[in-house]
Formats: structure tokens, sequence, C-alpha cells
């Protein structure tokens, strides 16, 4: 039984070191056991190819020198488990899985013992190896409570709809152009996106009334005046992914003063997502 362990270890241990420094250094240390935000939820689903849902069996601790990268106040772990559920994922998955998680330390040096307890895992398979996984961050496994699975369901499936928002990569162009009456004008703030589809943010102005706005993932106008309720996919595509202020090139605004606008609605709509708050790694 030691030598197939060890046989298991070694085999992980292969197929996760080289990019385990590079995971690490997302994470900061001592944030692991907070608790995690929409954002947080939503960086780790939107960078895994597989969410499961696990029972561990086998908790096995890593010596310090074997685990590279590993972050203060953690220790690293061999995880045997159950498969419970596939989430979300296209690649085959047995009825078990190996993976390496960094666990924190409490006060007394001491990591929590999971066996036989339900962890949500957001991870990718290891090529050519199965029943092994990697998760997209050393810490990207969360203890399972019925509210944390209606939430992560709820992301889940805002990410697989096919009216899923696209990832924001930037702002290509801003420009505010005036009305026929005084006061009277919209801003159009035109966003580039990974895969290349449209997106576009609108803000319109009239008279003696404050300005409205609304967002569009499509070639279609956008929806002024219903802007993107919080922790929505709408609402995290642009919190926690537009520029704090656009390139100074992208505004095309006809004169000064309009440029000006253009430059005041972008941070209205700032203003109006509100922060995007991480607790944990981001994997963006």
């Amino acid at each position: 039984m030691v030598l197939r362990t060890n046989h298991l270890l070694a085999a992980v241990f292969a197929a996760t070191l080289l990019l385990q420094p590079a995971l690490a250094s997302a994470q900061p240390a001592g944030l692991s056991s907070a608790e995690p935000t929409f954002a947080d939820i939503a960086d780790m689903a939107d960078s895994a190819g597989m969410v499961l849902l696990v029972r561990v069996a086998k908790q096995i601790a890593v010596k310090d020198e074997r685990a590279p990268g590993l972050q203060p106040g953690h220790r690293r772990f061999y995880m045997e488990a159950e498969t419970r559920s596939l989430l979300t994922g296209g690649a085959p998955i047995g009825g078990s899985v190996k993976y390496l998680v960094d666990l924190p330390l409490d006060d007394r040096g001491k990591a929590p013992k999971l066996k036989k307890q339900d962890v949500f895992l957001f991870a990718r398979p290891v090529p050519g190896r199965p029943g092994e996984v990697q998760l997209v961050t050393p810490t990207s496994q969360r203890p399972w409570t019925a509210a944390g699975e209606e939430r992560l369901r709820s992301i889940l499936r805002q990410l697989v709809s096919p009216n899923a928002p696209a990832k924001i990569t930037g702002v290509r162009e801003l420009l505010y152009v005036p009305g026929n009456l005084q006061g009277q004008g919209e801003t159009q703030i035109f966003l580039a996106t990974k895969d290349g589809s449209a997106a576009s943010i609108s803000v319109r102005h009239e008279p003696g009334a404050p300005p409205a706005w609304g967002v569009s993932f499509s070639e279609l106008v956008a929806n002024v005046g219903n802007p993107p309720r919080k922790e929505t996919l709408e609402w995290y595509r642009l919190a926690c992914f537009l520029p704090s202020r656009p390139p100074a090139a992208a505004n095309i605004s006809a004169s000064y003063g309009e440029s000006r606008q253009a430059e005041a609605d972008y941070r209205m709509v700032l203003g109006e997502l509100g922060p995007c708050e991480r607790n944990l790694a981001g994997t963006r």
C-alpha cells in the first residue's frame, strides 16, 4: 500500500510541478480561508475546465521541500476523492479523482481535516492522466454548503448560457454626441471582447433628468435605463474587467468639451457598477 501511494504521489507531482509555481504566485498568503465573493467564484468557474463536487477519501501532507511555490501559512496535500457530481465540463471523469491542494493553517499550524467532507473543485484535467485533475489555483477547492451550491450553480448556468456576455478585454472607442436640445446627448462606449463580438455601453442625457445607461453584449441597442444588476454575469464582466480609465486615444469625441463629457460618463458608469470585490486569488 505504501509503494502504491508513493507511485500515485510521484505521478501527481510530475503532472503539476511545471505549472505549480506560476499558479501559486497568484494566491496572496492568508486569503484562502476567507469567504469568497461573487467575483471570486466567477473567476474560478470561468477559468476551470470542469467544476466537480467530490467527497474527500484520503488526505496526505506533502513535505514543504516537495511543494514548490507554497505560500506562507499553507500546507500542500495530496488528495483522493470520490466523484459526487460533475457540475460542468466536457472531459470524461471517473468515480474518483486525485489532485494537489494548498490548505490554510490555523493558529496552531494545523490544517483542516477534510476526510469524508464534500468539497467543490475548480479544476482542469491533466492530459494523459485519467483520474487526475489540477486545480486552477493551488487553493481552488471550496467546502460544500447548500447555499454555496445554489450560488455556484446560478453562476455556472449564466456562464454556459448561449446568451452569456463576452469577456471584456478593454475599451476600443468612446465618444459623446450632443443632441438638438441643451443638455441632451449620448455617450457611446465600444468595448473590446476576447472573442471579437460586439459589446457597448450607452449613456443617455435628457434635459432635466439624470443620465441613464445600459449595456449591450450584441449588435442590438443597449437597454438604456436598465443597467445590469449586481452579482450577475453582465455586472461581473463590466465591474471586474473595465479599466479604471479608458485609453486616451480611445476618446474620439469631436471637441474638448465633448471629450470631457464622455470621460465623465465613463466614470459615472464605473461608480454605478461599484467595486469588484475579491477575497481570494483571481484567476483572470
